[in-house]
């Protein structure tokens, strides 16, 4: 059971539901930009909206049964587990017509850096460490990593927004995935288990018990895609444009 502070739980409940509030958003505007009526944009958000609450609350029971809590002596993968298999939902579900064509939309690219705004929330990692009950060797990285993309975010989607995509962007979201990538390594390589293979004290056990559990399992799946989304983005507006030449030659 947690020790963490309430308001370590509400920095975590704040970010997730600003996260996901702000997607929804820009799934109706993006809906909304594809030429879809305002009935169209609105189920597609909030059938958007509602599945990811509902996934949000079975890994928050999850997390409270204990399912995801390492075990010193065997394997007890349910908290990556869980993670990537959220991850795959959410590419899976872009691939659904609506949602593939907001991709598609012009403006789609500043829709999916927005919501990194709230990756500002690391600071809860931070915040677990001066109690005590994280690393500082996944804490200062993981913390300070998702703080700067937060605020890199800002910066980002600014220049987006005004027409500039350039190195900036394909930057921010390589250093921002790579932030993810190594966030989880050592949370996983810390943690008690037969992957423990970083002698940390304390351990990064935290990570699968409620409130921290569910930046894992719902917050880091939905920032994931959104890097992944972005950089596809830039690769396909990047790609040179063929042009036909005469007797097609």
């Amino acid at each position: 059971m947690s020790t963490l502070p309430i308001y370590v739980s509400v920095i975590v409940l704040a970010g997730l539901i600003g996260t996901t509030a702000t997607i929804c958003a820009m799934l109706w505007h993006g809906a909304r930009g594809t030429g879809h009526g305002p009935r169209i944009a609105a189920v597609v958000a909030l059938i958007a909206g509602a599945s990811w609450a509902i996934w949000v609350f079975a890994s928050a029971i999850l997390a409270h049964a204990d399912v995801y809590r390492f075990a010193p002596n065997k394997a007890q993968p349910w908290l990556p587990v869980a993670m990537f298999s959220a991850l795959a939902a959410v590419l899976l579900a872009t691939r659904v017509p609506v949602v593939s064509g907001i991709l598609a939309e012009p403006h789609a690219l500043w829709r999916l850096t927005v919501p990194q705004y709230f990756r500002v929330e690391g600071v809860v990692f931070v915040m677990a460490m001066a109690l005590g009950t994280l690393p500082a060797a996944f804490a200062l990285p993981a913390g300070l990593g998702d703080i700067a993309t937060g605020i890199g975010a800002v910066y980002v989607a600014r220049s987006i927004r005004r027409g500039v995509v350039g190195h900036r962007a394909t930057w921010f979201n390589i250093l921002g995935l790579a932030d993810l990538i190594v966030a989880t390594t050592i949370g996983v390589a810390a943690a008690p288990g037969i992957a423990h293979v970083l002698s940390l004290y304390p351990t990064t056990e935290q990570l699968a018990l409620l409130p921290l559990a569910l930046i894992p399992t719902t917050v880091v799946p939905l920032a994931a895609a959104l890097h992944v989304l972005s950089l596809r983005k830039i690769a396909v507006r990047s790609a040179p444009t063929s042009v036909p030449t005469p007797f097609g030659a």
